[in-house]
């Protein structure tokens, strides 16, 4: 069967999250939740995508744009419902001609929704026949969601919303996870007399499977993974959501090959790579498309973002961003790597060091209290604790350029742009303007002047 279109609902605002912010663009593992339910529909090739935007909907729009650029944006009306919802995206897609074959559709509050389980959803669906299938789960404590009414046979008879149940109907633990396949044809006309009445009074799709019932079978696919169909309405949900989503992530690098001493304080998203053996210490967050080789450490307290640290380096106690981190390299602890720096094999970066677009070559040391910034320091240098690039004049940024093989006094300060050749020696307290040929020795002069028995006035 053609899969012919989804249709993903991102037009709640969720106000039980208490937020500024749409529900659909809070994150969970560094994503938001509509990026991860778009990922997941987009990789199942529907012919066209769509998603439906209401709340802040210019906002969502944009954020759906810069996930995929291919998707289209339908924008609700002041009807509220996701019956509704479903019926502007049906009239706008199809537009150019009735769609033909399946339509997926898909709530953008659960985060965790994954290619597999929408697969087999569909796959499903395909097998079986019916004219409309829903995705279930098996809850333990299904307060707040719809339950599953089935008949007999396993076919879904109705579904029924938390507010409009009766007792029996709330002792019910199938749900429903808002998450269906329809025929193109049969989704049509089964919108197509949706109203309002309920306690709600909003168009609910749900009372389209009624409707779906008249054309042939509805069914149900209870999805074998109930932490993959979990919504968010809350932070409270959010929360315990991320965490056990975070435990599988770490029990997964375990099983791979890599330490993680305490998985309860150790995050890490789902785009980062972790080499074998490989030691991730406690209180570290590896975050966005962060690369971590073979036999490196980690940690604790370390926080890396779109790092790559090659073989052996050690981390520790830092924060590192947008920074490639070469063999062996030592780095920390208190160090703060800002985006753009290239730090080679051996390399050192030490405590209360900052740097940002520092290219530090092969066996050269930053021990400590130093700044290094838009500099490139040759092999094996040695900067001594408390130096400064001077790199920015009120207006501009300049360069600096430390050759192989220098040996920087304490205290010095670079003003750039500025360029000290190779085996220079500077004297402590240096304050360097001009440039400084191979094999030189520079210092600042620089006067003591003591004045004995001096008192301060009061």
């Amino acid at each position: 069967m053609t899969f012919s279109a989804a249709i993903i609902l991102a037009a709640g605002e969720g106000t039980r999250m208490k937020s500024d912010d749409p529900k659909v663009l809070h994150q969970l593992a560094g994503k938001t939740f509509l990026q991860r339910v778009m990922g997941s529909v987009r990789a199942l090739e529907p012919t066209v995508l769509g998603v439906v935007v209401r709340y802040q909907g210019e906002r969502v729009a944009e954020a759906a744009r810069s996930y995929d650029a291919d998707v289209t944006i339908v924008h609700q009306d002041e009807i509220p419902g996701t019956g509704r919802a479903v019926q502007c995206a049906m009239s706008q897609l199809s537009a150019e001609g009735p769609l033909d074959g399946s339509v997926l559709i898909a709530a953008s509050d659960m985060p965790l929704l994954d290619e597999t389980t929408l697969r087999s959803l569909m796959d499903f669906h395909a097998q079986s026949g019916n004219s409309a299938t829903v995705l279930t789960t098996i809850l333990d404590d299904p307060t707040g969601y719809g339950r599953i009414i089935r008949d007999s046979q396993g076919q879904v008879l109705r579904i029924v919303e938390q507010k409009d149940a009766n007792s029996s109907e709330l002792a019910v633990h199938e749900v429903n996870t808002s998450v269906y396949v329809f025929d193109a044809k049969v989704l049509a006309q089964a919108i197509a007399g949706l109203d309002d009445d309920n306690a709600q009074g909003e168009f609910y799709l749900t009372d389209a499977l009624e409707k779906a019932k008249e054309f042939g079978g509805v069914g149900a696919y209870a999805a074998p993974d109930a932490l993959a169909v979990e919504g968010v309405n809350d932070r409270v949900q959010l929360s315990r959501l991320a965490k056990a989503h975070n435990r599988r992530v770490c029990e997964t690098w375990m099983r791979a090959g890599v330490t993680i001493p305490d998985p309860e304080t150790t995050w890490i998203e789902d785009d980062v790579e972790l080499g074998r053996d490989v030691t991730v210490l406690p209180g570290s967050f590896l975050q966005g498309r962060t690369v971590v080789a073979s036999k490196a450490v980690v940690g604790p307290y370390t926080t890396l973002i779109d790092a790559v640290v090659d073989e052996g380096a050690v981390v520790e106690r830092s924060r590192v961003q947008g920074t490639h981190i070469g063999k062996d390299a030592n780095i920390g602890p208190w160090t703060y790597l800002r985006p753009g720096n290239d730090l080679g094999e051996g390399t050192k970066a030490g405590a209360f060091v900052e740097m940002k677009k520092a290219h530090i070559d092969n066996g050269t040391k930053v021990p400590h209290l130093s700044y290094v910034g838009d500099a490139h320091v040759g092999e094996h240098t040695n900067i001594g604790g408390g130096t400064i690039t001077a790199n920015y004049d009120g207006k501009n940024k300049h360069h600096t350029e430390i050759g192989s093989g220098v040996h920087v006094g304490a205290g010095n300060m670079f003003v750039a742009p500025v360029t000290v050749g190779d085996g220079v020696t500077t004297g402590a307290g240096s304050v360097v303007r001009h440039d400084v040929p191979d094999d030189a020795m520079v210092y600042s002069e620089n006067t003591q002047h003591v004045v004995e028995h001096w008192t301060p006035s009061k």
